[in-house]
């Protein structure tokens, strides 16, 4: 039996621990006003004391359910290790706050098995050849050989339990899964992640990926911290490690603000703004020794601002854009020891190009050593950029190799009051 505690103030409160509870009777101490978020609600969460004590994500998310039916406030995550079966879900005018590398929250092991029937597009259930170890309540991944990745994917929540092997959930299929393309299903979700939401903040939080034991999600549909559709939200403070993906990543949503985090070791991208997200705000974060791009701006980025950031050591490339990315701004950027170009702009035709960018006081260095030793590659029709006041090129001892390698399609290219260090050559430019 859940018990009952009584405040000073004479109010009772329900204590959610290992079993969830998602009715309680609370009142309502005057809240400090949070950052961005108006006066509401506060809850506490912890391990052994708070509001509602648990160590796992129906704890946190009891909480977070609470504070958004009360339209808004803040939930405060007390210190210590919380385990997560699926994302803790952000919702509308609430704000979560954990306490910056002792708020931990640790993604549980993966579990994988292929489909015993056909899941068909738009249907609301799937069947699973082996259930065992899957309960309602996880966050899962459907795809096949076929449908594998980007949006293809399908993520949702199971919620309830039809038979032994047949699961609903919480959204419909994308797209259909076939047994014949080896459809599976797997546990695997964003840690934090936010569909569909407004005016929600997150700060403070430590992200365990549990890389060796997780499985990969794609981060169109997933990352240590995911957003999808959703509309001024901030996420400061916060550490992704570890995840089996993308560390940070942001879908077809406004005016994201994205400061002061560390994206590091994740397999994937380490900050994924993508999908037509527009007045996106990047700022004094580390992307630092993750499996592929360093940032990784992808389709239709529009009026974004990405400022003061450390982006070394990634495997990939460190800056990436291009399909419709327009009207950016780089600046003060440190972009160092990755493997592959310290900035590229993708291959893509005029109509598509990443027009109007301007990289102003970066330092970009000692970048490109599986690019033929270039600091910045443009290939394809990408009009209008500004480079300047940059210090571009290899450290004291070295000798790099191209400066800038610009496609002969670009046009208007401006290159003004650049320091080059250490190159063969600052300027390389295609013969038209």
């Amino acid at each position: 039996m859940p018990t009952f505690r009584r405040y000073s103030g004479g109010k009772f409160i329900l204590l959610a621990g290992s079993t969830l509870v998602w009715l309680w009777t609370a009142g309502t101490a005057k809240a400090e006003k949070p950052t961005g978020q108006s006066n509401g609600v506060e809850v506490r969460v912890g391990i052994d004391d708070g509001d509602i004590r648990g160590s796992d994500n129906r704890a946190l998310q009891a909480a977070v359910d609470y504070a958004a039916k009360l339209g808004g406030g803040t939930v405060r995550i007390g210190p210590g290790q919380y385990q997560m079966r699926n994302a803790l879900i952000l919702r509308d005018n609430v704000h979560v706050s954990g306490e910056p590398g002792k708020t931990i929250l640790v993604a549980c092991s993966a579990l994988k098995t292929p489909l015993a029937a056909d899941g068909d597009c738009r249907e609301r259930q799937i069947t699973l050849q082996d259930p065992s170890g899957f309960q309602v309540g996880d966050g899962v991944a459907i795809y096949d050989d076929h449908y594998k990745s980007g949006f293809e994917v399908t993520t949702a929540t199971l919620t309830a339990r039809v038979d032994e092997r047949t699961f609903q959930i919480s959204a419909p299929l994308y797209l259909d899964y076939l047994v014949s393309r080896k459809a599976v299903c797997c546990r695997a979700f964003p840690v934090v992640g936010g569909w569909n939401v407004k005016n929600a903040a997150v700060e403070g939080l430590t992200i365990d990926g549990n890389q060796a034991k997780a499985e990969y999600v794609d981060g169109c549909r997933a990352g240590g911290i995911y957003l999808f559709e959703s509309d001024n939200i901030s996420v400061r403070h916060c550490a992704v490690r570890n995840y089996k993906g993308d560390g940070i990543s942001f879908q077809v949503s406004q005016q994201v603000t994205i400061e002061d985090c560390l994206c590091e070791n994740n397999t994937g991208l380490g900050i994924h703004p993508g999908s037509g997200s527009q007045h996106p705000v990047v700022r004094r974060n580390r992307s630092l020794s993750n499996g592929d791009d360093g940032l990784y701006v992808c389709w239709r980025v529009k009026h974004g601002r990405f400022e003061d950031n450390e982006i070394r050591g990634n495997h990939g490339v460190g800056v990436s854009i291009g399909h419709k990315d327009t009207d950016n701004l780089f600046r003060g950027n440190l972009i160092s020891a990755n493997a592959k170009a310290g900035v590229l702009f993708r291959e893509e035709s005029q109509p598509m190009g990443a027009h109007r960018n301007v990289f102003e006081s970066n330092r970009i260095l000692d970048n490109g050593a599986k690019e033929g030793g270039a600091s910045i590659v443009i290939r394809g029709h990408h009009d209008d950029l500004v480079f300047r006041k940059n210090t571009i090129g290899c450290p004291k001892g070295t000798i790099g190799g191209i400066g800038i390698r610009c496609a002969k399609e670009s046009n208007r290219l401006q290159a003004d009051d650049n320091q080059f260090v250490n190159l063969q050559k600052p300027i390389e430019r295609a013969v038209r």
